[in-house]
């Protein structure tokens, strides 16, 4: 999943950073709005979290507009403490969730998955498919009960096939999803987490429709 962290508190924004790539996001941040607006209008996330109180455009502005120009992803905002008037502002301006500061980073990391899933058209945060389960939250796949052993970048590809659920995703989209604008990275790169990942989790578990992508199968 690729997360996109607005705020201009330097601490606050690396404690957010920490937080979602340890639960298994890739994260993306900026800090001020007018980045944030352009970045966050022109990439493909699957979570904004955005605090509101930014230099430049102020996070409502930014938040009208990426809804006004059709930008539907998910956003969490983040609003200082008792400050209702801006939480009302912020929804009425179309955040899915917020969370007023101080805030606990583990709250925080429930509600990023909860937006995630339920964008996905998710429910539950378990997901069984040939003989194999997969727990979104806790980050761990296992068969019969005993947990197979992914990497972080496996794992990160997993998650976002489970996601898309029948969708078929093209190998463009799994390579922003798990590297962002980070490296410069070419669709073997994909295609060799996807060898290995076909390794530890066996057949059945991730298909190709070949010229178009790959999707979890069905058995």
């Amino acid at each position: 999943m690729r997360a996109f962290v607005v705020e201009d508190d330097a601490r606050i924004a690396a404690d957010l950073d920490r937080a979602l790539s340890s639960a298994g996001f890739l994260v993306e941040r900026a800090q001020d709005g007018d980045e944030a607006w352009f970045r966050g209008g022109t990439e493909n996330y699957d979570l904004i979290v955005l605090d509101l109180g930014l230099p430049g455009l102020d996070g409502l502005t930014v938040l009208k507009r990426w809804r006004t120009e059709g930008c539907d992803t998910p956003v969490l905002i983040l609003t200082a403490r008792g400050a209702w008037t801006e939480r009302v502002d912020g929804i009425d301006a179309g955040a899915d969730d917020y969370l007023p500061k101080p805030f606990r980073m583990e709250e925080l990391v429930a509600r990023a998955r909860a937006l995630v899933r339920r964008a996905a058209g998710r429910g539950g945060a378990t997901f069984g498919i040939a003989g194999l389960s997969i727990d979104l939250n806790r980050m761990v796949v296992s068969r019969d009960g005993v947990p197979l052993h992914l990497t972080p970048l496996e794992f990160r590809l997993l998650s976002y096939l489970a996601h898309q659920q029948d969708r078929v995703v093209p190998p463009g989209e799994l390579l922003e999803h798990l590297y962002g604008d980070e490296d410069a990275k070419e669709a073997n790169a994909i295609e060799a987490v996807i060898t290995r990942l076909r390794r530890k989790l066996g057949p059945g578990v991730i298909a190709t429709r070949r010229g178009f992508g790959y999707h979890l199968g069905q058995g």
